[in-house]
C-alpha cells in the first residue's frame, strides 16, 4: 500500500535564496524486500540506540534512490540530528566502538556494531564553499540539509518505518528519469566542481534514452568547466571511471567535449571521437575495462602520459593504455588462416610480462573479437620445452650460441603450433 502526502511550504524561496522545484515536502511509505533485508542486527542496534536518546535517524542519499529503484545499496548512509559530540558520548555509554575519526570534523562518526561499520553524519548547512570544500554548521532541519545536496534524486530522506521524505522532487525525478540539480545549477555546481561529472555519471546510471538535458544544466557546465581544473585528478579519475563504465557513454563524451570540460580533466584536445564511438560498439557485452574504452580517445603513447599526470592513474591503468595505443593495429586476428588467435599466441608466447594475458584479452575487446577473445581465454601459454642446460648437454658450451639456438628453436616450435617436443627439437641442434 502506497500513501503519499504533500506539505505546503509558503513561500518560492528557500533558506539560501534558491529556487526550488517544488515548494512541499512529499511522503510516501516504502515497504520492499530490498528496504527489509537492510535490518541487520546492527542495524536495529543502532537504530534502538538513536530512539533510546531521542535523536532521529533517517537513511539519506544514494541508498534511498537505489531503493526506491528495486535495488539493495551497496552502501547505506545515514543522517541525524544528533551533533558529533552527542554521538560520542552515545557510542561511548553504550561501550561501542568507534573507527576513522576522519570525518569528524564534517560531521562523520563511525561507529562499528555487531562486525558491521555505520557512517552516520549530522546534518549540515555549507556555509562557506570554495569548489572543492565546504566549511558546515550543524542543524536539526532536515530541508537545509537536503538543500545543500547535489542532484534531486540524491536528496532524500528514508525513515526507518519506511516513511520517504522528499523535499525537492527527487521521487517524481527518479520515475521520470531526469537528472537535475537541487535548486540552481549553477550555484550547486560552483560549491563542488566535481558536480559536473556527477551529473554526467548519474544520468548514464538513470536515463533511459541520451540527448534529454535541461538547457539552463548545460549552460551551467559550460560556463564553469575550468573550476574542474581545481579538482585533484584522483576524484577526477574516479568519476570518470563511473561515466565510462556507465550508459550512453558516446553521448556523454561528446557532450564532455562539447562543453570544453575535456581540457580540465587529462583528455586530449585532439581526441579520435569516432575511433570512441566504433570501440564503444565493439565492447558491448564484454566488460571492457574503462582504459580500454578511453584509449580510443589517444592517437599517441603521450596522450597517455599527459593523462596519467593529470590523473594519477595507476600503474597497471597507464601499461594498459600505452599497450592499447601501441598494439592495437599491428597485433590483429591472421587474416586468411585457420588459425586467426595465432598472432596473439605468438605474442604471449615471446612475452615475458606476467600481465600481458590480460592486456591482450581487453585489446581484443577493443578490436570487438568476442570469438577470438573466448579462444584465448580458454588457451594456456604452453611451456617451451627446451632450456639452455639441454642444448648444453648437447654440447654447445659457448652462450652467444645457446641464445641464438633457443631462439632458432623456439621459431620452429611457434611454426609447429607449439607441438613439436623436446627430443625434436634437440635433433636439429644434433644435426647442426
Amino acid at each position: 500500500m502506497l500513501r503519499c502526502l504533500l506539505h505546503p511550504w509558503g513561500p518560492s524561496v528557500g533558506w539560501t535564496g534558491l529556487p526550488l522545484l517544488k515548494r512541499h515536502l512529499f511522503t510516501m511509505k516504502l515497504q520492499s524486500p530490498e528496504f527489509q533485508s537492510l535490518f541487520t542486527e546492527g542495524l536495529k542496534s543502532l537504530t534502538e540506540l538513536f530512539v533510546a536518546e531521542k535523536h532521529e535517524l533517517r537513511i539519506a542519499g544514494g541508498a534511498v534512490r537505489d531503493l526506491l529503484n528495486g535495488q539493495k545499496p551497496q552502501d547505506v548512509d545515514f543522517a541525524t540530528t544528533a551533533t558529533p559530540e552527542q554521538m560520542k558520548g552515545m557510542f561511548q555509554a553504550a561501550g561501542i566502538r568507534m573507527i576513522n575519526n576522519k570525518g569528524e570534523k564534517h560531521g562523520t562518526i563511525t561507529a562499528r556494531l555487531h562486525q558491521e561499520n555505520f557512517e552516520v553524519t549530522t546534518l549540515r548547512i555549507d556555509m562557506v564553499t570554495d569548489g572543492r570544500h565546504a566549511e558546515v554548521q550543524f542543524t536539526t532541519d532536515w530541508l537545509r540539509d537536503a538543500e545543500r545536496r547535489d542532484l534531486t534524486i540524491n536528496s532524500m530522506f528514508l525513515g526507518f518505518d519506511g516513511t520517504l521524505y522528499d523535499y525537492f522532487n527527487g521521487y517524481e525525478d527518479l520515475k521520470n528519469k531526469k537528472v537535475r540539480f537541487v535548486g540552481q545549477a549553477k550555484k550547486r555546481i560552483q560549491e563542488d566542481y566535481l558536480r559536473i561529472l556527477r551529473y554526467f555519471r548519474f544520468y548514464g546510471r538513470i536515463v533511459d534514452k541520451p540527448g534529454d538535458h535541461d538547457p539552463e544544466t548545460l549552460e551551467a557546465i559550460a560556463e564553469n568547466a575550468s573550476g574542474l581544473a581545481g579538482i585533484s585528478g584522483e576524484r577526477i579519475w574516479v568519476e570518470l571511471k563511473k561515466i565510462l563504465g556507465g550508459n550512453h557513454v558516446n553521448h556523454l563524451l561528446r557532450l564532455i567535449y562539447d562543453l570544453d570540460v575535456a581540457p580540465y580533466i587529462g583528455l586530449p584536445a585532439n581526441a579520435s571521437l569516432e575511433e570512441f564511438d566504433k570501440v564503444c560498439k565493439n565492447v558491448e557485452g564484454l566488460s571492457p575495462k574503462p582504459m580500454t574504452l578511453l584509449a580510443s580517445l589517444f592517437k599517441v603513447q603521450d596522450d597517455v602520459t599527459k593523462l596519467d599526470l593529470r590523473l594519477k592513474i595507476s600503474k597497471e591503468e597507464k601499461n594498459l593504455g600505452l599497450f592499447l595505443v601501441k598494439h592495437r593495429q599491428d597485433l590483429v586476428r591472421a587474416v586468411d588462416s585457420p588459425e586467426p588467435l595465432r598472432p596473439y599466441q605468438d605474442f604471449l608466447i615471446d612475452c615475458r610480462d606476467p600481465e600481458a594475458g590480460a592486456r591482450v584479452h581487453e585489446l581484443l575487446k577493443y578490436q570487438g573479437e568476442p570469438g577470438l577473445l573466448q579462444g584465448l581465454q580458454r588457451w594456456s601459454v604452453p611451456p617451451f620445452p627446451v632450456s639452455g642446460h639441454d642444448i648444453r648437454k648437447a654440447g654447445v658450451s659457448s652462450g652467444k650460441e645457446i641464445g641464438a639456438l633457443l631462439q632458432q628453436l623456439r621459431d620452429q616450435w611457434k611454426q609447429s603450433g607449439y607441438r613439436m617436443q623436446k627430443d625434436e627439437l634437440l635433433s636439429h641442434v644434433r644435426k647442426s
